[in-house]
């Protein structure tokens, strides 16, 4: 996928260096490990290596690692010949020969199964692969950039993953900020998910008072940018008014009380349908 760089929001000190250090990876073929929370935007930022790099014309691919059986998780990699196995009734292409001339991003390498990793260094090593029931070697050309979660360098000392594929992929580290560290970056983050949000919709943004962004900017955020996207597309679907306030926050970012909600709760006779199932919608939510 070619285009234009994918946004990556914040003034912060933090997201600067980032943005450098993405910068300055981009152009080589160089494999990197990104490792940062979860919902910290690993790959926005392997995106945005792959679209200010040489491959940028070709294609940019990834699969989670960790969401697939080992023999699914290889047939998806490397693909696999017609009849390979039960259910095989066509030849498949991998993802490595999808992705030729492009990026291939890994995403939570670190769940990878120890059969697996072992296949994938083969790979790596020999610039070649063969498909799930294959007897030719094909020729790679792939860049790797591969994500985690998890510390990798941890888990190679404590024996759950290979000490060279991690060499193999990890030439350099780049660690991603958690947004607790980048909380000025945060009503920036908010009102960029408001105009996307219109700009899907066909609409004028909404806006977001004063203190909805005090408390979002105060919140720890353990799920990171992902979680304050949700919080602001939740707090869209249930405005009433003509701008976001608390009201419309999660009740752990808006810091209200199950008091009150309760209170809100018990009151309605005197609130109207519409209102009951909004508030209906908010407690599930």
């Amino acid at each position: 996928a070619s285009g234009s760089v994918p946004e990556m929001v914040g003034v912060s000190p933090a997201m600067c260096g980032l943005r450098q250090a993405l910068m300055r990876l981009a152009p080589t073929d160089v494999a990197v490990l990104l490792q940062g929370e979860t919902g910290t935007g690993k790959e926005l930022a392997a995106r945005t290596m792959h679209t200010q790099s040489q491959r940028a014309r070709r294609r940019f691919l990834a699969v989670n690692c960790g969401a697939l059986s080992p023999e699914l998780l290889e047939s998806e990699l490397f693909g696999h010949e017609q009849g390979a196995f039960s259910g095989a009734v066509r030849r498949k292409e991998g993802l490595f020969e999808a992705a030729s001339g492009g990026t291939l991003f890994l995403d939570e390498i670190g769940e990878m199964p120890p059969g697996m990793q072992v296949k994938l260094l083969r790979v790596l090593q020999e610039q070649n692969l063969r498909r799930v029931g294959g007897t030719v070697d094909i020729p790679v050309d792939v860049r790797i950039i591969a994500a985690t979660n998890r510390n990798l360098k941890a888990e190679v000392e404590a024996g759950r993953f290979r000490r060279d594929l991690y060499y193999r992929v990890a030439v350099v580290t780049q660690e991603l900020p958690p947004l607790r560290s980048r909380a000025e970056d945060v009503p920036l983050l908010a009102r960029f998910f408001l105009a996307r949000l219109a700009e899907q919709g066909g609409s004028v943004p909404l806006d977001i008072d004063d203190s909805a962004l005090d408390a979002l900017r105060q919140y720890p955020f353990p799920g990171n940018v992902r979680e304050l996207e949700n919080a602001v597309e939740r707090a869209v679907v249930l405005l009433v008014g003509e701008y976001i306030s608390e009201r419309e926050l999660p009740p752990t970012i808006g810091g209200q009380e199950a008091e009150s909600s309760a209170s809100t709760r018990l009151d309605f006779a005197n609130m109207t349908l519409e209102e009951i199932e909004r508030l209906a919608v908010m407690d599930t939510l």
